[in-house]
């Protein structure tokens, strides 16, 4: 008796989201193109922050008396960056663009990471029984570190009503691995102002 008013409520009530999802739109982008959407950290802001900073850290003195004193270009590591901010924030992301900036750069050998690290040792144990001696590679010839970078990224955000200030700011310290003496000290800021449109009916 009240199947056909059920249906009706359901076709109601289904109907605004089929046409939501009807009126769906996508555009490609250019992955250089800036574009804020939300105003929290994105990919743009990763990878500018991560070659400005790369760039200052490879322009001090350290990078000289590292390269003289080894006679040879000085090898890099990237350890942990914290996420300190009030928002998610991809610290992957970040880490292999700083990894890139460092490796591109030509001034520096890289080591990698401790998880690569562990796949690369799984494959010398495999190839210890199933390589031929004259392609086998030898454990214990890994190139150690000789500065680990490593930082964190924190926010301050001020904010009244829909509008908000929220200041970014990244700090990296190269370490020396046998010293630990702090080689390099780097800060990066970006301020963003939001501002959220009200809610209409």
């Amino acid at each position: 008796m009240f199947k056909p008013l059920q249906s009706v409520c359901i076709a109601v009530l289904l109907f605004p989201l089929l046409a939501g999802c009807a009126s769906t739109q996508v555009q490609r982008m250019d992955v250089g193109e800036v574009k804020d959407i939300s105003g929290r950290w994105n990919d743009t802001d990763s990878r500018l922050v991560a070659e400005e900073m790369i760039k200052d850290c490879l322009s001090r003195p350290w990078l000289a008396t590292a390269t003289s004193k080894k006679g040879g270009m000085p090898t890099v590591i990237v350890g942990t960056v914290r996420n300190q901010s009030s928002e998610h924030i991809a610290t992957d992301t970040f880490i292999e663009d700083l990894q890139r900036e460092l490796l591109n750069s030509g001034k520096v050998e890289f080591v990698a990471s401790k998880g690569e690290r562990g796949d690369v040792r799984d494959e010398r144990l495999d190839q210890d029984t199933n390589a031929s001696e004259e392609t086998r590679k030898e454990h214990g010839q890994e190139a150690g570190a000789d500065f680990m970078l490593s930082g964190i990224i924190s926010t301050i955000t001020d904010q009244e009503g829909g509008k908000s200030v929220v200041l970014y700011q990244t700090n990296l310290k190269l370490l020396n691995m046998k010293s630990n003496v702090i080689a390099w000290n780097g800060s990066k800021k970006i301020k963003k102002f939001v501002q959220r449109a009200k809610a209409g009916w």
